[in-house]
């Protein structure tokens, strides 16, 4: 008997569930296929043929276009740079990140303020970012050569030379980005129980022990999700390229996006920078399941 009133309890309710998929599944189902699917799958088409993105695609070019990135020297280069955005992201931008969040998670005079000045960055518009970096980089009027003249030393023209074009890159991307990933590590540091903290003074737990066995486990996912972004972010740079370094010198800032932008559509190279859209994403595509499947499965 009480198995049966069950059943009817829960009969409503599951009629209720199937209505609410009905209404609301097919509208976030057509956005999904009209802005995402449908684009890959025409990006995925164009790129098996040698188009200049006029008419109709009609000179079939098959996995040409792949072979021709993935043998790209620039391409490659746009990869590893990618690479090298993840690394400084991980390894610098967000330990960063984490400190500042523990020195500013409190309530004390002046750490909202401070909040904001390290979350302005990430405010300000990417193009915006690059063009003032830009201008702090050049050799002749900025502030680096400035400085550097001012101590005796000859003019830096950092946008003009590889490597250390590629670290002003670098440096641009820790300023930017390093104020949102301290607010998500605040939230989540301000999420804490006080209690535990409590009960592992009262054991005679140190501020290190605290936060090993208190903070960081507590703090976990949000270092998870903060890690999903950053590699995210990381793989599809491109605003602040363009206005700071436009790729150059000789092709060596580029990242992935910044490439296709060059060689596929400036050039007018829409198959081959079809090609290029479609690796890229199925890296992001692949890291993201991957990253849910082992690394957030339980989240």
């Amino acid at each position: 008997m009480a198995f049966a009133a069950q059943a009817k309890r829960s009969a409503p309710l599951a009629r209720s569930n199937w209505v609410t998929a009905l209404v609301f599944l097919p509208p976030a189902l057509a956005v999904f296929t009209i802005f995402v699917i449908m684009p890959v799958g025409e990006a995925a088409w164009y790129s098996l043929y040698n188009w200049d993105g006029y008419g109709t695609p009609s000179q079939f070019y098959g996995l040409r276009n792949y072979v021709s990135v993935l043998t790209n020297a620039s391409f490659l280069k746009a990869l590893l740079n990618n690479g090298w955005i993840i690394l400084a992201s991980l390894v610098v931008q967000l330990p960063l990140a984490l400190g500042l969040a523990l020195y500013l998670a409190g309530r004390q005079i002046g750490t909202t303020t401070f909040r904001l000045i390290f979350f302005l960055p990430y405010i300000l518009a990417d193009v915006a970012a690059g063009l003032i970096w830009r201008f702090v980089f050049d050799g002749d009027y900025g502030l680096v050569s400035a400085i550097s003249q001012s101590l005796g030393g000859q003019p830096v023209y950092m946008l003009a030379e590889r490597n250390l074009a590629e670290i002003a890159v670098l440096v641009v991307i820790v300023w930017k980005y390093f104020g949102f990933h301290m607010m998500l590590y605040i939230a989540g540091l301000q999420g804490i129980d006080a209690t535990l903290y409590e009960a592992a003074r009262m054991d005679g737990a140190g501020a290190w022990q605290r936060f090993r066995y208190v903070t960081l486990p507590q703090l976990a996912p949000m270092i998870r999700l903060s890690v999903f972004f950053s590699v995210i972010g990381s793989l599809q740079f491109f605003d602040m390229i363009v206005p700071l370094t436009g790729g150059g010198p000789f092709n060596s800032t580029h990242t992935m996006v910044s490439f296709l932008y060059s060689f596929g559509i400036m050039r007018m190279r829409v198959g081959f920078g079809s090609a290029v859209g479609v690796i890229l994403f199925c890296i992001c595509v692949a890291f993201a399941f991957g990253y849910k499947r082992w690394i957030m499965r339980d989240e």
